[in-house]
């Protein structure tokens, strides 16, 4: 999770929105790091859980991931979780949940479908408070207020 968060704050300091993730395969070793690049490359997809499951695809010659685990910073949304499901990848790991726009925990819950035909092993939590607090200050300071929360 320590590279997922290193890639979320490399897209902050890029002015995007701050979520890392990092694929790797089941031996452990990195297929594929980066963080949210929807501003840089006008594309409302470019969410980091999509740019690494497009990589890591790329770099196997494959659609499928399996025994991949995925470590990303901020709970996954809809169009995310479909794409993990439809990758086959075997474990998922967020750190800080998503309310609003999360989609396992919250909202759909998309991996409780009848309709999702791969459901992750998932974990949340690992690094929640240093995601939680980098995305907090970003929308504070996007804001322009350092008194709003």
């Amino acid at each position: 999770m320590h590279l997922a968060l290193a890639e979320a704050r490399k897209a902050a300091a890029r002015g995007e929105v701050p979520v890392g993730a990092v694929l790797v395969d089941a031996d452990g070793h990195t297929l594929a790091a980066d963080g949210n690049r929807t501003i840089e490359n006008h594309d409302p997809s470019a969410h980091a859980e999509m740019l690494v499951i497009r990589a890591a695809c790329a770099s196997i010659g494959n659609e499928r991931l399996p025994g991949a685990t995925l470590y990303v910073t901020l709970e996954p949304c809809a169009m995310c979780a479909g794409a993990i499901s439809f990758a086959r990848i075997a474990r998922l790991v967020w750190a800080a949940d998503d309310p609003k726009m999360g989609a396992v925990r919250h909202g759909p819950r998309f991996f409780e479908q009848k309709t999702c035909h791969h459901r992750p092993e998932l974990a949340g939590g690992e690094g929640a408070d240093e995601s939680a607090q980098m995305l907090k200050d970003f929308f504070r300071a996007r804001r322009g207020g350092a008194g709003q929360s």
